[in-house]
């Protein structure tokens, strides 16, 4: 009975956290889409400045992650020290308002799709770089992963969707989400570095010295000059409160859903992450097609149906891998 009743209640955790992290990144998805085509107020502007939105993020989840550490830790003691962070913290300001900033030139689903190929660089940098040799099943992911990317790119987008666009470019827009994948890239190594140096670094840590230096840079960037962006766009959320009671949501789903990774990872490891926030990105495109007015064409589709394919066989080779070096432990 006990052990059953431990069941129940895993499961039960494991449905709120893909509950919460459905419910915060999908709802983040909409209002990014809504913040980067929405025309504001009486004039009908657009909130330009979408880098913006980093920096608030980065105000939000610093404030979030010093308060976990306080509530839920020993204060962050025998973690990598704050400095530490300064290197990865300049690629997680980059990479991220590269992404956003894509918006700008292609659709949500496209930016969606493009930011899910991660697994093209890394196995790009580790064959070209560190000579690794993947094995055909993981060279069949990237080829159906690749080839949904390119042929949703090469597929015509609908008159209904460009119209929404700030500036339609698809080779920029798209090229902004590969540097993202790259600048991203560089920042988990450096992650993976620290942890492995100080190994009582925990997820607040990380969540605070990474936010710290993207805070940092950002209101360098936003504000270091009398004419720097960051006055437009604080004069722009003044004169339109509504987009800035949007950009205020986009930053709190951002916080609750880095507690609930934080919560799934703990509980249940990586690999449950990455299969619910892959999961999460397909729904996160249904619903901008069906809510949001991007309809995809067919070919559309079956690109992010390839897709999601090559991810959701990528999961499971790296679950099956996951089984046999539990086997070989059990074994000796």
């Amino acid at each position: 009975m006990e052990s059953h009743g431990s069941g129940l209640r895993r499961i039960f955790v494991l449905a709120f956290c893909v509950a919460g992290i459905w419910a915060a990144y999908i709802y983040q998805g909409i209002l990014q889409e809504t913040v980067s085509t929405k025309r504001f107020g009486a004039d009908g502007k657009r909130f330009e400045h979408l880098a913006f939105l980093n920096l608030a993020q980065n105000v939000v989840c610093l404030i979030w992650s010093f308060m976990m550490i306080k509530i839920w830790s020993d204060g962050g003691k025998g973690g990598a020290p704050w400095w530490s962070y300064w290197s990865a913290g300049i690629t997680n300001t980059i990479g991220p308002a590269m992404g956003i900033e894509a918006l700008k030139y292609i659709s949500y689903p496209a930016q969606v799709l493009a930011k899910s190929s991660k697994m093209i660089p890394v196995m790009l940098m580790g064959t070209l770089v560190y000579g690794i040799k993947y094995t055909v099943p993981e060279y069949v992911c990237t080829f159906l992963v690749a080839g949904g990317v390119s042929s949703f790119a090469l597929s015509k987008t609908s008159s209904k969707t460009i119209s929404k666009l700030a500036h339609p470019n698809a080779p920029l827009g798209y090229g902004l989400c590969f540097l993202n994948l790259a600048f991203d890239g560089f920042t988990n190594a450096t992650q993976d570095s620290l942890t492995a140096r100080y190994p009582k670094t925990s997820a607040w840590n990380i969540m605070l010295g990474m936010n710290l230096w993207g805070t940092i840079y950002n209101m360098v960037f936003m504000f270091g000059w009398p004419s720097a962006i960051g006055y437009d766009a604080v004069r722009f959320c003044q004169n339109h409160p509504e987009a800035a009671w949007d950009i205020l949501l986009y930053c709190l789903c951002g916080a609750v859903g880095q507690n609930f990774i934080f919560l799934t990872i703990s509980q249940f490891g990586s690999l449950t992450n990455t299969t619910i926030t892959t999961t999460r990105k397909f729904v996160s495109i249904v619903v901008s097609s069906l809510l949001s007015g991007n309809p995809l064409s067919e070919k559309q589709w079956t690109s992010v149906v390839m897709v999601f394919s090559g991810l959701s066989f990528q999961i499971y080779l790296k679950w099956k891998k996951v089984q046999r070096m539990q086997k070989k432990r059990k074994s000796t």
